[in-house]
Formats: C-alpha cells, structure tokens, sequence
C-alpha cells in the first residue's frame, strides 16, 4: 500500500477502486470499473471533523488545513522529506516542482486533500481552491 493509501486507511476511506486511479497501471484500469460497479455507494467521510478532533488532543499546534507536514504528523505518518517525496511521486508531482521543496510541498498538500475529496472525504472547497 502506497503513502496515499495509508492515509485513506487513517481517515477511515476504504476505496480501493478509486485508489487504483493513482496508478496508471493497465490491470487496474481493466478491472476498476468492474469493482467499482459491484461495490455498493460509500458514504462521504467527515474528515474535516476526524482531523480537528486528533488536532485538539494534541499537545504541539498542527495545522493541517495549510501544511503537508502537519496533516502527515496529525495521521502519525512519516512527514520527514523522504517520506513527502516518496507520496509526491507517487500522486504524480510534475518534476519542476520535485526540485523545490516549498513547491513541492504546496502541490502535494493541495493534491492530497483534492484526493481525499475525490475518494468520499468532506474537504471544504475553500481547501481545494
């Protein structure tokens, strides 16, 4: 399972059918839309509520409406730059901003929550403007 995927799994978004649609994969192409039509429809995610509740436990400030690195601490992922780099890549971060990191971070920061959107997570569309 990719980064992305273990950040569906801790927000409680089990979709695999749309997972597939990071990769480009030919076999997953085949056979996403059959899964897709044998799954019944998946109720939207109150993520918005899930991460402002792991927010208020904790003791350190994340904001994880504006930064990468705090939504990944916020899951108890790796937020290190491997580990941004690795889920960059992985979600098809175009190379010119690979090269910059503060870049790199915005893109993956706006991409991450659009996909989470896009797998049945209720993100704000002020957040994904």
């Amino acid at each position: 399972m990719g980064l992305f995927g273990k950040i569906l799994e801790k927000l409680g978004i089990n979709r695999p059918a749309q997972a597939g649609q990071i990769s480009q994969g030919q076999p997953e192409a085949q056979t996403a839309p059959a899964a897709a039509s044998s799954q019944a429809p998946i109720d939207v995610v109150d993520v918005v509520a899930q991460l402002e509740k792991l927010a208020a436990s904790q003791t350190q400030k994340l904001n994880w409406r504006v930064s990468i690195v705090d939504l990944m601490k916020l899951l108890g992922l790796d937020s290190s730059f491997a580990a941004r780099k690795e889920l960059a890549a992985e979600l098809g971060c175009p190379s010119e901003k690979m090269g910059d990191s503060a870049q790199m971070n915005m893109w993956l920061h706006k991409t991450v929550l659009q996909k989470i959107a896009d797998n049945g997570g209720n993100i704000p569309k002020e957040l994904l403007d």
